[in-house]
Order: structure tokens, then C-alpha cells, then sequence
């Protein structure tokens, strides 16, 4: 195979959800490598494996919902590590929680968490994982059965590990996100998570009393019933991956099947939800 690469760069709107669907289905198109941008993703293909046709069966491309737009260009002898540091930032969470990758230096943060980026979308720095984070940081979680759904990279499960949950299960339907999510759960020596690739199905049967969910609103509110249906008597649910205008119909699937509210944070317009059983 050659060293060149044609890189793709889409400005997503709206970015995170349809940045996501487009990793997916870009995904089954050849393209191996994609870095986050502040207006949507750049992707990577090896010229080898290219032609002008390769976005045809790219759905979300001819989707009313999300405005995609592209350019493209021929890229030689890609250094991988380079895009990756410079699309990766480390996060500080209130001077607790440090999510980083090997490359940045260490901090002294209580919990500091390492995340090799890999393909990279989900890396740890978004509005939704950083108030994930904040709610578990002020949560007393020893001890509890824990589920981390849609765990992307497995940061929450791996910091709901290091503030004493176990044992906790790790569920995302994507497989690039099942493998890194294992091999992160490694990297920080967590001892607790185990790991699964699939969807809310596998819930069936299972308890927990602590479950986080940081998908979208749109999964949320179809798979709201099977997060109740496996949370324990006064367990929890914290909830993110939607933006302040959704809170309405969040709140009323979780307050209509009993559970109650308990505290927000916001951050630019996305939102997450702690409500207890």
C-alpha cells in the first residue's frame, strides 16, 4: 500500500450527532483514520482504496436533518501521531479529574485517566463527558453495580472505577468504541469493567444502581424504559447528550415512569440530568 491518503473535511451541522453517523458510515467505506475539528471531522483514506464514487453510499450526506458540506484533497506520508496531538486536548475538571493521553504531561489531579485517541472522535473533551464527570465527582459511588451506556472510550466507567464502583458493565454498539474501550479500561488498570458491544437488549434481566448514559436525546427517550426497567430502588440515572431546549421531554419520560429529578449542569446549551428511582 502506498503512504498516500486523500483526506476529506466535512463541516457537520448539527456537529456532534451527525459527526458521529458520518464516522459510522464513512467507516464501511474504507476510510481507517478521523480527527475531530471545531466545524465537524476530517477523514482519511489510502489513495489505493479511492475513486471518485467512494461517497455514493454515504446516507447522511443526502439527509435532510444535518447540513454537510466537504473538500477533499491528496495528502502525503500522514503522520498520524501529529494530527492526533494536535485534535486532542486534555480536560481539567474542577482540579479533580484529569482525562489526558499518553502524550500529555501528568498532573497532580485526584483522578487522572488515560485515553489513547486512536481514531479519535469521543476523546473525552466534549461539554457532555466534562459534566458526566462533574456529576460523578460529587457522587458517592463505592460499592455500586454500575452501568456506563454508549461509553464511547469508557472515561466514565473507568473514573466510576476509580471512585469505588463495582463491578460495572460497559455497553456501546459501535465496535471501534467496544475495543477502545477495553483497551483503556487496560491502560488505567481498572480491574471492575467488563465490556460489551451491542444495545439496550443486553439489558434485559440486569440490575444496577448507578447507570450513565451520555448518548442523544433521540436514543435516550427510545431506550428510556429499559434503563428503569434494570435500576435498582433509589439507584440513579445521569443523563447527557442533548441540549437545554430537550429537557422537557427528558424530564417528562424519566418523571412519568417514576423516577424524580434531582440537579442540572449546563454547559453551552448541552445539559445533563441526574434524577433518582
Amino acid at each position: 500500500m502506498s503512504n498516500i491518503y486523500i483526506g476529506y473535511h466535512f463541516t457537520v451541522e448539527p456537529k456532534e450527532l451527525g459527526s458521529e453517523i458520518l464516522i459510522a458510515e464513512l467507516g464501511e467505506a474504507a476510510f481507517e483514520s478521523f480527527t475531530e475539528t471545531e466545524t465537524g471531522i476530517s477523514a482519511f483514506v489510502q489513495k489505493d482504496l479511492w475513486d471518485e464514487a467512494i461517497l455514493e453510499n454515504i446516507q447522511i450526506l443526502n439527509s435532510e436533518e444535518f447540513k454537510i458540506e466537504y473538500t477533499f484533497e491528496e495528502i502525503d506520508q500522514v503522520n498520524w501521531n501529529e494530527e492526533w496531538e494536535k485534535n486532542f486536548e486534555p480536560i481539567d475538571v474542577d482540579g479533580n479529574c484529569h482525562v489526558r493521553a499518553p502524550f500529555h504531561p501528568k498532573t497532580d489531579a485526584e483522578f487522572d485517566i488515560l485515553i489513547e485517541p486512536k481514531m479519535s472522535f469521543g476523546t473525552g473533551h466534549h461539554e457532555t463527558t466534562h459534566m458526566m464527570i462533574q456529576h460523578l465527582l460529587e457522587t458517592d459511588v463505592t460499592g455500586l453495580k454500575t452501568l456506563d451506556m454508549g461509553c464511547g472510550t469508557a472515561i466514565l466507567a473507568i473514573l466510576a472505577e476509580m471512585k469505588g464502583a463495582q463491578p460495572i458493565d460497559a455497553i456501546d454498539i459501535d465496535n471501534w468504541c467496544y475495543l477502545n474501550s477495553i483497551e483503556n479500561a487496560e491502560r488505567n488498570n481498572c480491574k471492575h469493567i467488563t465490556v460489551y458491544e451491542g444495545e439496550a437488549s443486553l439489558l434485559k434481566g440486569k440490575k444496577y444502581d448507578f447507570i450513565i448514559a451520555n448518548i442523544n436525546r433521540n436514543i435516550l427517550l427510545n431506550d428510556m424504559q429499559a434503563y428503569i426497567d434494570c435500576l435498582n430502588p433509589k439507584g440513579t440515572l445521569l443523563l447527557s447528550g442533548f441540549y437545554t431546549e430537550d429537557i422537557p421531554f427528558i424530564d417528562a419520560s424519566c418523571t412519568e415512569k417514576g423516577l424524580t429529578y434531582v440537579k442540572k449542569f449546563e454547559r453551552n446549551n448541552w445539559v445533563s440530568l441526574k434524577y433518582v428511582n
